[in-house]
Formats: structure tokens, sequence, C-alpha cells
């Protein structure tokens, strides 16, 4: 194995053995790299176990191909799910991420991303290579690339189309990029004649068990906005707003397969492809690490026990952050259904209406800020208060004063929305929660969790629930849903020791 083992890996042993047993839990905290072949591989691959003394472990696969390693074709490393400890949060590196994977590093150098972060270029690139083994650059090649791959070996999609959607700028510099990774053209990836610009794109999307997505749809289900979204016994489809045409998604369960997903796509332009695949990723949270999660959360008696229970629960994200965020004001101090209803109006009231549906029951969009910024919304209902609220919301937005990116910290989120007249800090968290799937976000003030986590017959204060989930950072996001969840069961909640 190597002697510079990367600090992010699971101890070597744990590798080892995770690796013969093919356990899906370690699918994407690390891969294999095997020397007699020159090929890395998923933990979880099919092929015939290589000899341990020509085995090394990278944290990831763009560590893999940093060291001069392919990737393997059979258990395709592209699919494996993201490593969810150390990408969310706070932290720089968390952060630099996320700032990556929202394509800054496709326009803008290193530099400007280390003095986006305020520190040091030289700091930024030694980070990196320290934690995972490969510099910000190759980070962000390996990313286009592992997704053009995807694309070529999933999908009819054209070369050039394939290029585009992986965010190179022409053909002839990705056929070069491709060639000088893997070692072949892309072209003898190609498993299917070429698509009709019609054609439903279909691509699997995987994750780490165990994942409990009937969970996830019921909570997508109880809030769903007719016209806008619609979640089935075993899918969710929505329209996919800021698209020239009508464009939409459906995710469901891959057959026979529980470590993933389905994701359908029609309409969606080849260079907005990435970024969707990514938020669809982050609204089912499929690289979250239940284990992780669970270490930490089973400390505490009540959550030690839901924990086990529910091991499989996932933060319900949203894909729009802006619908969101109108929706959360719109739930402040009332019930879901009562929120729904509400969203619901303003949706066929200020919502721009599609032609010929693209999916039966898909054909409004939600409104715009700029639409919602001075429409008159206590016609549909909203106290003066709360309707200027939503108007001070859109207008924020609108001129870019709040906004949803990932790599801000929790704090100054949550300090910026705060700063809007009618967002306090349970709409801020809860935003977090939901539109950033920050996995430390905690609305301490919500009432339903103030009574969860209290003994039976008895309510919390926020400062109380405050002071004890300090010790379930900085996975407070994942004690939330549990909570919410166990209210929702009160067999379980009755259940408690």
């Amino acid at each position: 194995m190597s002697p510079a083992t990367p600090p992010l890996l699971p101890d070597p042993a744990v590798c080892e053995q995770a690796r013969l047993s093919r356990d899906a839990r370690f699918d994407g905290l690390f891969f294999t790299a095997v020397s007699s072949t020159g090929i890395d591989c998923r933990p979880v691959c099919p092929a015939p176990a290589p000899k341990a003394a020509n085995v090394s472990y990278f944290a990831t696969a763009a560590a893999a191909e940093a060291a001069g390693f392919r990737p393997c074709l059979r258990c395709r490393p592209e699919l494996a799910p993201g490593e969810g400890s150390w990408r969310r949060g706070d932290s720089l590196l968390a952060r630099a991420l996320a700032r990556i994977e929202s394509g800054f590093l496709a326009e803008a150098s290193v530099a400007g991303l280390a003095a986006e972060l305020d520190i040091g270029e030289r700091q930024l690139r030694r980070i990196f290579v320290e934690r995972l083994g490969a510099a910000p650059l190759g980070v962000h090649g390996t990313r286009r690339l592992l997704f053009a791959k995807q694309l070529l070996s999933e999908t009819a999609l054209p070369i050039t189309e394939v290029a585009l959607a992986a965010g190179f700028g022409s053909l002839r510099r990705f056929n070069d990029a491709f060639l000088a990774a893997y070692r072949l053209p892309p072209s003898r990836l190609r498993q299917r004649p070429r698509s009709s610009a019609r054609e439903v794109l279909q691509l699997r999307l995987a994750c780490r068990p165990p994942f409990d997505f009937a969970a996830l749809l019921e909570f997508l289900r109880q809030r769903a906005l007719p016209g806008v979204e619609s979640v089935g016994p075993d899918s969710y489809a929505r329209l996919v707003p800021a698209t020239d045409a009508p464009a939409w998604i459906r995710v469901s369960a891959w057959p026979g397969d529980a470590t993933a997903l389905k994701l359908e796509v029609q309409g969606v332009a080849s260079v907005q492809l990435l970024d969707l695949v990514a938020q669809v990723r982050r609204m089912f949270d499929l690289d979250a690490d239940p284990q992780a999660v669970a270490r930490v959360l089973s400390a505490d008696a009540l959550l030690g026990r839901l924990t086990t229970q529910r091991l499989g629960l996932r933060l319900p994200g949203a894909f729009d952050g802006f619908e969101t965020a109108v929706r959360a004001v719109l739930g402040q101090q009332v019930s879901v259904a009562a929120a729904r209803t509400l969203a619901t109006r303003l949706v066929q009231r200020f919502g721009a209406g599609v032609d010929g549906a693209p999916l039966e029951g898909l054909d409004r969009r939600f409104p715009t800020p700029a639409t919602l910024a001075d429409a008159d919304l206590q016609a549909i209902g909203l106290t003066r208060q709360r309707a200027q609220t939503v108007r001070s919301l859109a207008r924020a937005v609108r001129e870019g004063r709040v906004d949803f990116r990932r790599e801000r910290g929790l704090d100054d989120f949550v300090a910026r929305w705060t700063a809007l007249p009618g967002i306090g800090e349970w709409t801020a968290h809860y935003l977090a929660l939901r539109a950033l799937g920050h996995p430390d976000a905690f609305p301490a003030a919500d009432l339903v969790l103030r009574r969860a986590a209290a003994d039976p017959g008895a309510t919390l204060s926020t400062r109380e629930l405050q002071a004890r989930a300090e010790a379930w950072r900085p996975w407070r996001a994942y004690a939330a849903i549990q909570l919410w969840r166990s209210a929702s069961e009160p067999a379980i909640a009755r259940a408690r020791p």
C-alpha cells in the first residue's frame, strides 16, 4: 500500500476488508488502484480482487488519476457517491470544493479561488494535495472527465454535446484531455447510436446505503405544488425553471438496485447537465455518509435509538432556492397543509403557464423574483406583513443581496438572510437545510423539534434545545430530520425509554 496514505482515507485495514467484501457502505469513501493494471476502481468492483501487494488506496478519484491510474470500465468510478463528510459544512476545503462544483474554475484561476477564500494560492494548493491527493485543477478536471465518461456510457448524446456538457470549450480539447487521462478516445465508450434532441436522457445516480427513498418521497409529497411538481408512489418529477423550452426531470428508484436512483431528463441544454445532476444529488442527499452521522448522533439516547431505526433518513433538499425561500416564508407559524395551500394559490395566480405540458400534471412554473417583487400578494390571502416579506425577499434575490451559494458558511448565510425584514433564525436555518443541504443547519425555534426532543408531555425552550444540540454538531440537520420524522410516527415517539 502507498506509504503516503492521505489522511481522509479510512484505516487501511478497514479499506482492505471493505474491498474484499465489496461493502457498498464504503463506496466513494476511497478508491483502489492496482499497480499491475494501472486501473483505479470502486471498492464494490465486481472484478476478481487483486493481490493486496498490488493495491494502493486513494481518498479521491482525482488522487488516483494524479498518480497515473485510469478508471475501471466495469465498476465505473464516475458512479461512486461523493464522500459526504468532508465535502460539506464550513471547513475551508468544503467551501473550496463547493466553489469548484459550481463551475468557478471553468472560467477563473486557482489564484482567483484562493482570493475568494481569503487564503494564499500556495496554501490552497497544499491543502488540496495533502487532503485530497490532487491539486484544485486536478479535482476540477477529474470531475469533468468522469461526468463525460458517464454520458458516453449511458446516453446517446453526440460527442460534441458530451464535451459541452462536461465543460469543455471545444471538441478538440475534450478529445485530448480524455485520451491523456484514459488512454483511449471517447468514441470507444459509445454504446448506443446517436440520439435525437427529443430523446429522454437516463442517468444512474449512485448513493451510499442505507437510503430511505420512501421517506424522502413522503416528505416531498406532503409539500408538492400542483402544476410545478408531482410525487408519485415511487418517483418525483418537476419542471426545470430558467429554461427556454419546457424541460423536466423525474427521479425514481433504480430497478433492482437499492444503491442508485434513476434520473430522467428532457429539454435541458447540454451545458446545464453537469450542474443539474449536482443539483439533483443535493436534493436527494445522495452523497451522505449515514455511518458518519450515526457515530455522532448515537451518543444521544433519543437520537441514538431513532438513528438505529431510521439510519437511511436523508436531508430532504429542494430543487430551487428562491422557490424554497418563498415557501419557507409562507410556512411561518402555519401548518404544512396551510403553507401548501398558500403556495398553490401563489403559483396559480402569478406562475407562468407552460404550453403542452411535457409531463402529465406539470404545466406551471413557479413565479420569478421579478414577478413577485411588486406583486399584490394580499390578493391570495397573505397578511400585509407576510406579503411585504415575500416582496422584500424577491427584491433581495433579484439584486443579489442574498443568494444560495453553498460555499458560504452557515453563520454568514444566516446573517445575510436574517437581515431581511420578516426573516428570522427559524426561516434562515430551514432554508439552509432545504436549499443548501447544510448538514449543521438547525431551526431550533421549531415547535415540533422542541416537543420531539423533550420528555413526553414537555416542551424545551429554544435555548434549551440549542444547548442540547451542541453535542449533535456537525450533523444537527440530520437530528432535525430524525426528530421531525419521530413526531409524525406516534408509535416511535411512544417507544422512548
